[in-house]
């Protein structure tokens, strides 16, 4: 889903060398590159297999969120079912169906792409993989991981719109998507 169109104007970095600093469930990279003008240098980056998460909206347009515990924020966040590939060769549109079912116990009818783009191209190679899911069933049983509790919470468009203005919302997955909701359904009008 990523746009294709790419370039480098002329400020392309060439790879030299690869050295892993640490490798667990991303790897955090520090490779040598030669820069434009031939000298080296460093760049340290968290190499990431990529990601999905999923706007999950119901029959009546209210919109199914997930609300768990982010460690490194130290905080309950409210955010749209999301979860990471397990390799570059994993299919995103699998994983998006597994997490939405995994997390919220929805399966969906239609799945289709909403927007795919890089969180953090300063320090992370990761591309997210945004998609939307209509014609939900189920909803009552969660299949989380051991280490994953996860509430979820069904709240209308407008009343998460208004909660991303008050600034209630802070996850960047979401706030995009519901930016991206919302530009589709001015389009609609």
């Amino acid at each position: 889903m990523v746009n294709k169109v790419r370039g480098h104007a002329g400020l392309r970095e060439t790879f030299h060398k690869k050295r892993v600093v640490y490798s667990g469930a991303v790897d955090f990279r520090a490779d040598t590159v030669t820069l434009p003008n031939g000298r080296k240098a460093t760049r340290a980056f968290m190499s990431h297999p990529g990601a999905v998460a999923v706007l999950p909206v119901l029959d009546d347009g209210r919109i199914v969120f997930v609300r768990q515990y982010r460690y490194p924020v130290a905080e309950a966040t409210l955010e749209i079912p999301a979860g990471k590939l397990n390799s570059i060769s994993d299919k995103p549109l699998k994983r998006v169906k597994a997490e939405l079912k995994e997390e919220t116990g929805y399966t969906a009818a239609s799945i289709k792409p909403l927007i795919s783009f890089w969180p953090t191209t300063a320090f992370s190679s990761e591309v997210l993989h945004i998609y939307t899911a209509s014609g939900l069933r189920g909803g009552a049983r969660q299949n989380l991981d051991e280490d994953e509790f996860v509430n979820v919470e069904i709240m209308t468009f407008e009343k998460a719109w208004g909660l991303l203005k008050k600034g209630a919302v802070m996850d960047a997955k979401t706030i995009i998507a519901l930016q991206a909701w919302k530009i589709k359904l001015q389009e609609k009008k």
